[in-house]
């Protein structure tokens, strides 16, 4: 069993509770812009919130709190997209020593009415008219609900007026009663398999890897000279965007909130906000991977950001050889290669991105190594982190100077991590949730003897370095007793820019199979690019046999990743994406796989019937068997 545990950081002790940190910064530095947020997503201007501004809403909001009966240890639900208002009502309930339940704003009727009566919230704070009603319908079956305010109608602005007779001295004597290891938040788990369980998080919990980053790794978030920024559009009622919020607060850092998520919205707001810093999942990156493959196409210039692209990937890895001792780093030729496509190709890329960002984290799940290596290739270096619910976020990063992708780097100083005979990854510190709201059961089974069960598989190397291999439950073992882990596999497959999604199965099946869907805009691109010859029905036939080459190229260079065994011999593409509309995908855009499997049921039944008629299109090497693919 392989233990590595960090040394402590000099991070000084948390001495009350999060919403100290928003006082404590106004007191210092008033007028630092703090918040930044815009009318739309098609604003080009930045509207920002300094510290002191930040401090009077927050203890205005409080007071309004403190006036509609809420109390130390009272449960507020906050259920809205990442808005600035977010920020500001979060504080605020940290202020009275309240507890916040995030809810996202995209969750059915049914889980909102679970979330707030298994929390026994008593009041909720809803974006929109949408929100209103969604919990409209189920208040009756909450007796502890007193409270629903609408953020559209100006809820904020009420509360504060509603609280304009409270005293400010008694939100700061609220506020100073507060402990560190006082429960701040409920954060519910994303839900893959089941329904979503409750984690306390402490004050205490949620500060540490915040403050262990900042203590570390800050002075790296933007050049010299540059003040950090950083562009949350993730949603906050998951860990991993609430952790962005919390550390750009306690550490004084630049926070802009984009509500929207369209790839316009994103790529208005990144040009305009122009972050130093990004924060995204693996589905974020490989989005602006493609988007920069597409766009480069579009402009005929293709085969150029592929050998740059190519380079970019070498480079890095060169870099990554140099730096951990195995190597000398980029030769010459290398060297004046990745010269030439700064100037023609990566400086546009990281332009397009708003020009200032340095670094990145991705989160969520598994970032594909070669994309990695391209993003530090083109001088934006993205490492993968690794962190739950139930760890208050991040539990790991990538030492600097010696960062090795692919890894998602090694111990937080403070946190424990060991991997069990089974390659289960246990945890420990300081980060560690109180447990898991209303479910002591299920909290005595993540938590052994001081250790959080993670469920997560891995490895670690020689140096500390954390290696994620997949989820336990998610493992598929085949009639012929072979295990395989589908999230490698489902990586590779994602990496081919017409492949949106990918679900891998095979459990008690001979062979391993997968369902995919078609990235619809890369898709229009692809089909428009073509030039067939001949009528209608003849170019619809050599499209589809084109589209099916392409997809059979996906599912060949994913399997050579793996073993014979391992590999893909079935696939199906589906019509249609997975959506969280269809219950397919949490709200936090993960696959549910178990729905999926129910949901295709029939297409999986008839996708390994095909097996035995099989239609070869490009052929694999011949010690390997030919992949049957089933298009609809």
């Amino acid at each position: 069993m392989r233990n590595v545990a960090s040394a402590m950081a000099a991070v000084p002790p948390l001495t009350g509770g999060l919403a100290d940190s928003v006082f404590a910064r106004a007191e210092r530095e008033p007028a630092l812009p703090v918040l930044a947020h815009r009318a739309g997503p098609a604003a080009p201007v930045w509207r920002t919130v300094t510290a002191a501004e930040l401090r009077d809403r927050v203890a205005d909001v409080a007071r309004g709190l403190v006036a509609a009966g809420i109390s130390p240890g009272h449960r507020v639900a906050l259920m809205s997209r990442t808005r600035h208002e977010w920020t500001v009502f979060a504080h605020a309930v940290w202020a009275v020593g309240a507890e916040l339940v995030p809810v996202h704003p995209a969750s059915a009727r049914d889980q909102v009415e679970w979330i707030l009566r298994e929390t026994g919230c008593v009041a909720v704070l809803v974006e929109d008219e949408h929100g209103v009603m969604t919990v409209g319908t189920v208040c009756a079956r909450l007796p502890r609900l007193r409270h629903v305010w609408q953020l559209d109608t100006g809820a904020l602005a009420d509360l504060a007026a509603d609280g304009a007779a409270v005293p400010y001295t008694t939100v700061e004597s609220l506020r100073r009663l507060v402990p560190p290891d006082a429960t701040a938040a409920v954060v519910h788990t994303s839900g893959t398999s089941g329904r979503p369980l409750g984690c306390a998080l402490s004050h205490r919990g949620l500060a540490y890897p915040c403050d262990t980053l900042l203590a570390g790794w800050a002075h790296t978030a933007a050049r010299p000279g540059q003040r950090p920024s950083v562009l949350a559009f993730l949603p906050f009622s998951h860990v991993y965007g609430l952790m962005i919020m919390v550390m750009c607060v306690r550490g004084g850092v630049l926070l802009g909130h984009e509500p929207e998520v369209t790839e316009a919205a994103l790529t208005s707001a990144l040009g305009t906000f122009r972050p130093t810093y990004l924060h995204g999942v693996p589905s974020v990156y490989e989005r602006l991977h493609k988007i920069f493959l597409r766009t480069a196409r579009q402009a005929g210039r293709g085969a150029l950001f592929e050998r740059a692209a190519r380079t970019a990937r070498d480079f890095a890895a060169a870099e990554e050889r140099r730096r951990l001792g195995a190597g000398p780093g980029p030769g010459l030729e290398l060297r004046l290669q990745h010269a030439l496509y700064e100037r023609t190709v990566y400086r546009g890329l990281r332009a397009a991105l708003g020009g200032r960002v340095v670094r990145g984290t991705s989160g969520g799940s598994a970032l594909g190594r070669e994309l990695g290596l391209f993003y530090e290739g083109i001088g934006m270096f993205v490492h993968d982190g690794y962190g739950l619910t139930e760890t208050s976020g991040g539990i790991t990063m990538q030492p600097l100077g010696r960062e090795k992708s692919g890894t998602v780097g090694t111990a937080l100083p403070g946190t424990a991590i060991r991997v069990a005979d089974d390659g289960e990854i246990l945890v420990r510190g300081p980060s560690v949730f109180q447990g898991y709201a209303g479910d002591e059961q299920a909290t005595r089974a993540a938590l052994r003897g001081g250790w959080l069960a993670t469920g997560d598989l891995g490895r670690l190397d020689a140096d500390g370095y954390l290696t994620i291999t997949g989820r336990k439950k998610d493992v598929i073992v085949t009639s012929s007793g072979r295990t395989v882990a589908p999230g490698p596999l489902e990586e590779r497959l994602r990496a081919h820019p017409l492949v949106h999604q990918a679900v891998v199965i095979g459990d008690g099946r001979p062979c391993v199979g997968a369902l995919i869907t078609l990235d619809p805009d890369f898709l229009a691109h692809w089909r428009a690019a073509l030039s067939l010859p001949g009528d209608a029905p003849a170019r619809e036939a050599r499209e589809e046999n084109a589209l099916r080459e392409e997809i059979t190229r996906a599912v060949a260079s994913a399997n050579s990743s793996v073993s014979r065994a391992e590999s893909i011999r079935v696939y199906r593409v589906l019509p249609e994406p997975f959506a969280a509309d269809d219950g397919l995908l949490t709200p936090s855009l993960k696959l549910r796989r178990d729905a999926v499997v129910r949901h295709h049921a029939a297409e999986i039944e008839a996708m390994y019937a095909a097996r035995s008629r099989p239609r070869p299109l490009v052929r694999e090497p011949a010690d390997r068997d030919e992949t049957d693919d089933v298009f609809r």
